[in-house]
């Protein structure tokens, strides 16, 4: 009896043991050992669904039928782009990483630069000097290159500086983005390993000599696109970049085509650094570009970004076919949506649409009239950037002006102005009482880089920025308001990883945590939401 209960419980514990190890051999089997983080600015997914009867079987379609489909990661408030990838690969709101806005005022000096600014940071292949300590927290690039201990590779490749800062964070081994002035491919000496392959594309062919022969026109002509009236179809359209244009190198970022060029970029990048090969997960970061092209003949663009989606999916599709070439079986994929931003050009006047033109130039002139009346010669309101007035702190330091009061009575003031849909001041922010979603307006603030009074226009209205700090171009004085939402889908697609859609709304601060599981590795130190289960 007793020997046979002995040969059971030897039996038993050898069962357990081959069932533990049967677990820790499938577990080692579903890691990934190369991550492809795909961000697309101005993703939608009711779009996207209309489109994809011609999208092909590698991209979206792939994400759809294997992966898991999140249709609306809620942001809370609209962001500029920076913000929001920033906060998607933080877990972070702006309030804790530090990243309210790409352009940030500074009060002293009356000028606006990148929220990414470090002057101690020298530029590669580029004049900017930028960097990522100001991003306050770690990003999942960061928490990626620390769990493979300088073992494993993360590299972004993305148009802008601002776009690829915010996604990479601080460790990554390269940033590289598209200089507006050079057309190099660039970097920041704070990101210590640039590969000899990206000097040697800049060199032997460099974007600048290939922007002539590069043109954007239709991937399917003639075709009948849902949702896009016929006739549009019937009239090709066609942009070149040609050298007589000043801003050709920034109307190319801005434009379909600039996504070839980071695509071609990524897989060279997989495919030099044998990325996937490595003991751990590498990562390489992307953004694509879906919205912000401003060359275009007519303010109705349904046309040329139907075809936007149709020339990123095909290159997305290619990206995850390099990637799954040097690792078999062991890619995984994330793909996020930045939500469209409001700016659009204003709809023809034969359309009778109400529209108008809100000067910040005149905003302020009049501002400043009517709080002199109100409390001494002096000019009170500073600027305008970004939503944002600014008082100026100079002045109000040497008066005994309550600068609470001073900032309600503006802000009741310039709500009675035409085109103006609410006035918030900085209190009723920081208290959560502005806004629709007060809460999410209050963590999406970073006090510290904003204004004094936050202002929203009517739709179809025009904010001309004829005060503006920077300099604009002529397409971006006449951007037309146009309330947008603020969600956007993400698709996540790993090995293990079973097929489903989720279709009520999340918080895109879970997106980061559940993809940190999905890899193995800890949350980025600002992420405070559980991830989701999968």
């Amino acid at each position: 009896m007793k020997e046979g209960l002995k040969t059971y419980n030897s039996c038993r514990l050898f069962a357990v043991l081959v069932a533990s190890m049967a677990i820790s051999v499938c577990a080692h089997a579903d890691t990934p050992r190369l991550f492809l983080n795909i961000v697309i600015e101005g993703l939608d997914y009711d779009r996207l669904q209309q489109l994809m009867p011609h999208l092909g079987k590698n991209g979206f379609r792939r994400l759809v039928n294997t992966g898991v489909t999140v249709v609306s990661a809620d942001y809370g408030t609209p962001l500029d782009n920076t913000a929001a990838i920033a906060m998607l690969m933080t877990g972070a709101a702006p309030s804790a990483n530090g990243v309210g806005a790409e352009k940030v005022f500074d009060p002293v000096t009356g000028r606006c630069n990148s929220v990414f600014s470090d002057d101690k940071a020298m530029g590669t292949y580029t004049s900017e000097t930028l960097s990522g300590k100001n991003l306050l927290v770690s990003t999942l690039a960061d928490e990626v290159r620390i769990a493979g201990d300088g073992i494993t590779y993360v590299y972004t490749v993305a148009p802008d500086a601002a776009g690829a800062i915010a996604i990479s964070g601080h460790a990554v081994n390269s940033a590289l983005w598209i200089d507006s002035y050079s057309g190099n491919w660039a970097s920041s000496t704070y990101y210590k390993d640039v590969p000899t392959a990206i000097g040697a594309r800049n060199k032997l062919s460099p974007l600048t000599s290939r922007l002539d022969t590069i043109s954007w026109t239709p991937s399917l002509k003639n075709t009948r696109y849902e949702g896009i009236p016929e006739v549009l179809t019937h009239y090709p359209f066609r942009y070149t970049f040609p050298r007589t244009v000043t801003d050709r190198i920034e109307n190319f970022k801005r434009s379909a085509m600039v996504n070839r060029e980071v695509t071609d970029v990524a897989a060279e990048l997989i495919e030099l650094m044998h990325l996937g090969t490595h003991e751990g997960v590498d990562m390489v970061n992307v953004i694509y570009r879906l919205d912000g092209f401003r060359g275009g003949k007519q303010a109705d663009m349904r046309y040329e970004m139907a075809d936007s989606y149709i020339k990123v999916d095909a290159w997305l599709g290619s990206l995850i076919t390099a990637a799954e070439r040097k690792a078999p079986g062991a890619v995984a994929v994330m793909v996020a949506g930045i939500p469209s931003q409001s700016g659009m050009r204003r709809d023809d006047e034969r359309w009778q649409i109400p529209s108008g033109e809100f000067s910040t130039r005149r905003a302020l002139s009049l501002l400043n009239v009517y709080l002199m009346a109100k409390f001494g010669t002096g000019e009170w309101m500073k600027a305008y950037n970004n939503g944002w007035f600014y008082i100026n702190n100079d002045l109000l330091s040497q008066s005994s002006v309550n600068p609470v009061q001073l900032r309600t009575m503006a802000a009741e003031f310039l709500s009675r102005m035409e085109g103006v849909k609410a006035v918030y001041t900085l209190d009723d922010v920081i208290a959560g009482r502005a806004g629709d979603n007060p809460q999410a307006l209050r963590r999406n603030t970073v006090v510290s880089q904003s204004g004094d009074l936050l202002i929203e226009i009517l739709p179809g209205w025009e904010i001309n920025d004829d005060a503006a700090i920077l300099p604009q171009t002529a397409a971006e004085q006449h951007v037309a308001h146009r309330d947008v939402p603020t969600v956007a889908p993400v698709f996540i697609m790993a090995p293990g990883l079973s097929a489903a859609k989720i279709d009520t709304p999340v918080d895109v601060r879970v997106i980061t945590p559940t993809v940190s599981r999905i890899l193995r590795i800890r949350s980025p130190n600002g992420a405070s939401l559980p991830p989701l289960s999968l």
